[in-house]
């Protein structure tokens, strides 16, 4: 049986522009555009032309794409204009797009309060700006704004509107829940309604997430006969954000209910990428990935307790609803203080050390976890702690080198230009096979300065560690009072891009900071085979 083509559409580069604390360069703009292209999206909608000077640039010249139409966003002609003597009108036919799609009110009370100007005229308006647009030579579609509150307001106005768009040639009539208020029924018996009079094959969906419900709504409307899906990556978007295109594109192609009947742009081989492309995305924006995002989080295929993880290494489909590695996640059970053995060899298993099922080292690894857990460690969210001390009580880990003594010291003084400043300075001794090194740095704070006086010098393991840095630093205080333990987590990154997280636990901060990056300088050693 044929299956029917759904097609996505990513307005990230637009209506993700607006989330809060995201702002795009140009540069940026090119790099998502041409990654949402490689992942197999129909439609990457640019921004606005004219807008402001980044997105002017932008549609200056068109992107080399392979599968996606360039797609520029602006407003229909203004009330009172004609369509050949409107600016905003006239930079978006010039803009270097494939595709045009316009912004027009489809609510009656917006009409009258937002654009203060009649029904009549805003119908005129998308005609008037949909048969320019199509003149131009354009693929044209309308995200009727305010849509579904507009057809529960008025529902004949709100239809007009829709097939003013489709009688002038728009390819596709996008209906908006703008507000993000409408509630999944609602939206399937809309949308069941407006394909009655317009063909689902030319009605698409625009949902945000005010109400957690941007993903079902979108699905809500593609099961009422809707073919396109306007989305962002991560979700991202103005107030509670859009859909989200990572959790729908493994939903469509994953679920029987959308892929026994649907067919989507994204190969199987392509949405394997996914997790990196959500990650990509976190990582030009300088935000902490959502650990846990459905599919592509860190934490959406985790199993922590012992009795699903014994499940889990029986069979993966007892705890899993997909198959990881399809978004290109990982599986991982943690090992916390419920941690039993099949939690215990599971994550031996994934990182790769050797070991006998008979080897009582096996039980006392799994006390000492639970004793280490009890004092504040957290190996659930320190891989690479957790590898190093599996290692060593297994007895696998060399010692590279030994730290003999640090020094860290913290002082206010005036710089050269008279301004008041607070520096940390660190020394640290280190024995490399037999020989003694002396570093010393200074740093913006303790933990820095330590870091960077650390990694300054360690012999004939200086190549190893050159191009480590640390990423993030987390500290979380364990109990009040002035006897407080400190737990700290440091991200690492290195050179290849990989990344690791180590713990230390300490009344004292700064021995629990150093806990953690002497595991982290250990473990890169260890991860490029360094030999003792």
């Amino acid at each position: 049986m044929s299956r029917e083509r759904l097609y996505l559409f990513d307005t990230t580069l637009r209506d993700g522009a607006q989330t809060n604390g995201v702002d795009f360069t140009l540069h940026d703009k090119q790099a998502i555009a041409q990654m949402l292209d490689e992942l197999g999206i129909d439609y990457v909608e640019g921004g606005y032309p004219g807008a402001n000077p980044t997105d002017s640039e932008f549609f200056s010249a068109k992107p080399k794409f392979e599968n996606a139409k360039f797609t520029a966003f602006g407003m229909t002609r203004r009330p009172g204009r004609s369509a050949s003597n409107d600016p905003g009108l006239a930079a978006l036919i010039e803009a270097k797009a494939d595709a045009i799609c316009f912004v027009a009110k489809s609510s009656a009370y917006q009409v009258r309060v937002a654009l203060e100007t009649t029904n009549e005229e805003n119908l005129a308006s998308i005609r008037d700006s949909v048969s320019a647009a199509k003149a131009a030579g354009r693929e044209v579609m309308v995200d009727c704004e305010h849509f579904f509150d507009g057809y529960k307001e008025d529902a004949d106005f709100a239809l007009a509107c829709a097939n003013a768009a489709y009688e002038s040639g728009a390819r596709w009539v996008v209906l908006c829940d703008t507000n993000g208020g409408t509630m999944p029924h609602e939206i399937e018996t809309i949308v069941g309604a407006v394909v009655k009079h317009i063909p689902g094959s030319h009605v698409g969906i625009h949902a945000h997430n005010d109400t957690e419900q941007a993903v079902a709504n979108s699905l809500a409307a593609v099961r009422a006969g809707a073919r396109q899906i306007q989305g962002t990556l991560n979700g991202l978007g103005e107030r509670c954000g859009n859909a989200n295109l990572c959790s729908l594109i493994p939903t469509l192609r994953l679920k029987s209910e959308f892929a026994d009947i649907l067919e989507i742009g994204v190969t199987s081989d392509k949405m394997a990428t996914l997790m990196k492309v959500s990650r990509t995305l976190d990582d030009m924006l300088n935000r902490a990935p959502n650990r846990h995002a459905p599919y592509v989080g860190e934490s959406a295929f985790v199993t922590k307790a012992g009795i699903h993880a014994s499940a889990m290494m029986k069979d993966p489909h007892s705890y899993e609803h997909v198959a990881p590695e399809s978004v290109g996640n990982l599986r991982k059970v943690l090992v916390s203080d419920q941690a039993g053995r099949s939690n215990v060899m599971a994550e031996l298993d994934r990182a790769g050390i050797p070991y006998e099922k008979s080897d009582p080292k096996l039980a006392r690894l799994v006390e000492e976890l639970k004793e280490r857990e009890a004092a504040g460690y957290a190996y659930e969210s320190a891989n690479a702690s957790f590898d190093l001390l599996a290692r060593r009580t297994l007895g696998k880990v060399p010692e590279y080198f030994k730290v003999e003594q640090f020094d860290v010291n913290v002082e206010q003084r005036y710089n050269a230009n008279g301004q008041r400043v607070t520096v940390a300075l660190a020394v640290v001794k280190v024995d490399v096979a037999g020989e003694r090194l002396i570093s010393a740095a200074e740093g913006n704070g303790p933990v820095n300065a330590l870091d960077v006086a650390l990694r300054k010098d360690l012999g004939k393991y200086q190549k190893y560690i050159d191009g480590l840095k640390l990423i993030d630093y987390r500290v979380r205080i364990l109990n009040g009072g002035t006897e407080a333990v400190t737990r700290v987590l440091i991200e690492s990154e290195d050179e290849n891009g990989d990344s690791w997280t180590t713990v230390g636990v300490s009344p004292n901060i700064i021995d629990a900071s150093f806990q953690a990056l002497m595991d982290s300088v250990v473990y890169k050693l260890v991860k490029s085979g360094a030999l003792a």
